[in-house]
């Protein structure tokens, strides 16, 4: 592996992980500050609307305090590959730590859920959305938990792989709005630490299955509660209400959860752990890093789904299985899903899955010589894998839209030369 020597002023020392905006670091100031320092991958380098919102979406992140945050202490956002410094934490994250340890009790519930309500009222002070809590972007420090990747979301949202009616985040924490591709605003972080809750008892808010599936379960269905202690369960139902405006604010859940205004004990102190502080990709927040891969068969990971406005989202992606409760901390690579009545595609970091519903099939990235694909009337997407022992693998998608047409052939050369 060939690392750079310095980013910025900072001297690196290791590899943190990778994922879908770029690669993080472990590095060091002239003084001996730990920071986790991201950079952009080259293709987002080199994309004029990524610089543009990135320089904004880090000054606005580094006016983010509060206890439960991790901090942006650097960034050059004009450098030949961007990149973002932040405050290395260490510590295990909730996902890591509930593997462990196992489900939370109440009173931890509600010591966990107090200390990430007042992370979002620091973050949504500052104007910020985080887009995407989850427990793989909580770090559970020996001082108390802290929010991770509060910042950069929007920078990434901006650039062509993430087209207007898209969903950005991870299914299962999405809330409503977020999955039908709608405008988000801190309602919808609300809804993400009722899921994010449920997930430290033990349970999981929309069940498991696929992508499609757990973001259809979060529009149309309502939240298992199942696992979640009975003194939880009004407000956690609260925060899991299909409507925003429905939502307790983060000032509103701290007296939910401590609702004796009593200072809440001091949170339990957790060994670090050296590489356990990567938490996935952009969300709108500044990333800390990128978690390393996780041990689990099967990855959670974040998606970008092209989804028509206002969707019901009636078609169920064929993709691999997800976890049950919770994110694991692996790197969520950028993700192309196309979805037609019977037929879809997914391109991800493990290779391509294409074919009729029910009858889908897997191509690894070892496997694929090339991808081809065209536009098939004005509706339809036509893709061909080609192996590279000779078999080609057809399959067409319709799209419910012209322009939606168009946007997955905008996107698909994106995508493809990132694994390609």
């Amino acid at each position: 592996m060939n690392l750079p020597e310095r980013i910025g002023g900072y001297i690196v020392e290791r590899e943190l992980g990778s994922g879908g905006m770029g690669t993080v670091y472990l590095a060091r100031s002239r003084g001996g500050r730990s920071v986790a320092v991201k950079v952009a991958r080259p293709e987002l380098a080199g994309d004029p609307h990524f610089r543009e919102r990135f320089r904004a979406e880090v000054a606005a992140a580094r006016s983010v305090g509060g206890f439960h945050t991790a901090p942006v202490v650097d960034a050059d956002p004009d450098a030949a590959a961007p990149w973002l410094a932040t405050a290395y934490i260490p510590g295990p994250t909730l996902s890591a730590l509930l593997e462990a340890e196992g489900p939370m009790d109440e009173a931890r519930l509600r010591g966990l859920g107090a200390a990430l309500a007042e992370a979002l009222a620091a973050i949504h002070g500052c104007g910020l959305v985080h887009r995407d809590l989850k427990p793989g972007n909580i770090i559970m420090a020996s001082d108390g938990p802290r929010v991770l990747d509060f910042g950069i979301a929007r920078a990434l949202e901006s650039t062509r792989l993430t087209a207007t009616g898209t969903a950005f985040g991870t299914p299962g924490f999405l809330a409503p709005e977020q999955a039908q591709g709608q405008e988000v605003d801190g309602a919808a972080d609300v809804f993400a630490l009722g899921a994010v809750l449920v997930a430290a008892a033990g349970g999981s808010a929309f069940g498991a299955g696929t992508p499609m599936g757990l973001m259809y379960r979060s529009v149309h269905e309502p939240p298992d509660l199942a696992a979640v202690p009975e003194g939880l369960r009004p407000v956690l139902a609260a925060c899991l209400a299909k409507a925003p405006e429905e939502r307790p604010t983060p000032a509103g859940l701290l007296d939910l959860f401590v609702p004796d205004a009593v200072p809440s004990p001091p949170a339990a102190a957790y060994a670090p752990t050296v590489a356990v502080v990567a938490p996935p990709p952009p969300s709108y927040a500044p990333d800390n890093a990128f978690q390393p891969p996780h041990q689990q068969q099967y990855h959670q990971h974040q998606y970008q789904y092209p989804i028509p406005p206002n969707s019901p989202l009636p078609y169920a992606a064929p993709t691999r299985p997800v976890a049950a409760g919770g994110a694991p901390d692996d790197g969520a690579d950028l993700s192309f899903v196309a979805v037609g009545p019977g037929s879809s595609l997914l391109i991800d970091a493990d290779g391509v899955t294409l074919g009729p519903e029910g009858a889908e099939t897997q191509y690894t990235w070892a496997e694929i010589r090339t991808v081809a694909y065209a536009a098939e009337g004005p509706k339809h997407l036509g893709v061909v894998v080609h192996l590279h022992h000779g078999t080609a693998h057809p399959c067409v998608i319709a799209a419910r839209r012209k322009s939606r047409l168009q946007e997955w052939l905008q996107d698909l050369p994106l995508i493809l030369e990132c694994f390609l």
